[in-house]
């Protein structure tokens, strides 16, 4: 295989760069702004550490912007152990879920350009094709807005209202995706986007109110935990590192 721009080159087996977690936390943001996750300031990724810490992206730099080297760890009280950046202004929401859900590895929050639409209207968009189906878990309602999460109170209500789905649509606000790996994080939320742009499409177009896909397989995606499309999320990544030199600099020279 040729090897890429960015100088890596990709085997059957080993498609991306080896990534350590702030990596992962920047190629998320990275990958998912080009996909409708672009509310300007808005939006905060966490990976539970396991020990009592979480890594986030920091307050003041866009999802297209932050380097591995702004990635900060906080405390589960929201504290800045590492790092120079301030911490997201609506970290609570995810402080909250992995006080309520320690098991969760990858939380995900922003205002997407379509999936807001449908928080706007207060509705899960329907699944109309086989792309949007994709990801797995459940995906939930909470069409209670009592407030920005920036307040715990308000966190912790819209972490009960999620309970133990997977993503979900916060009425006037945002999405939520939660995942175990930033694999799994990034098909669910891609998937979240376009089942919301395409059944708005569909909408708009006079479609169908309900999908015609099937139940088995709805059964069936709705099983997954969002790990088995590999080469979706390596993709992603490989597209960003290619856009990038100072990017894929930093990740590919760094010492292993």
């Amino acid at each position: 295989m040729a090897p890429a721009p960015n100088g890596f080159t990709p085997t059957p087996d080993h498609l991306i760069p080896e990534l350590d977690v702030r990596e992962e936390i920047v190629l998320l943001g990275r990958t998912l702004w080009a996909e409708g996750y672009c509310d300007h300031l808005a939006g905060h990724i966490t990976v539970n550490m396991g020990d009592g810490t979480l890594l986030c992206n920091p307050w003041l730099l866009t999802w297209e912007e932050m380097m591995p080297a702004d990635v900060l760890r906080i405390d589960l009280d929201g504290n800045v152990l590492e790092g120079e950046w301030p911490v997201p202004l609506g970290i609570p929401l995810h402080l909250a879920l992995h006080a309520a859900r320690p098991e969760v590895q990858y939380a995900v929050h922003n205002h997407s350009e379509y999936g807001t639409v449908w928080s706007d209207i207060k509705a899960v968009p329907p699944a109309y094709d086989q792309s949007s189906s994709l990801g797995g878990g459940e995906v939930v309602l909470v069409d209670e807005y009592e407030g920005a999460v920036d307040s715990r109170e308000s966190a912790d209500s819209a972490v009960r209202a999620i309970g133990y789905a997977d993503r979900a649509i916060l009425g006037g606000h945002g999405v939520f995706v939660i995942g175990d790996t930033a694999r799994a994080a990034y098909l669910r939320a891609v998937a979240l986007e376009q089942r919301a742009k395409n059944a708005w499409m569909v909408r708009v177009a006079g479609g169908p109110e309900k999908s015609s896909l099937p139940d088995w397989w709805m059964d069936r995606q709705a099983r997954s935990d969002g790990n088995g499309y590999h080469g979706f999320w390596e993709a992603a990544v490989r597209k960003a590192l290619r856009a990038e030199p100072a990017l894929a600099e930093a990740v590919l020279t760094r010492p292993r």
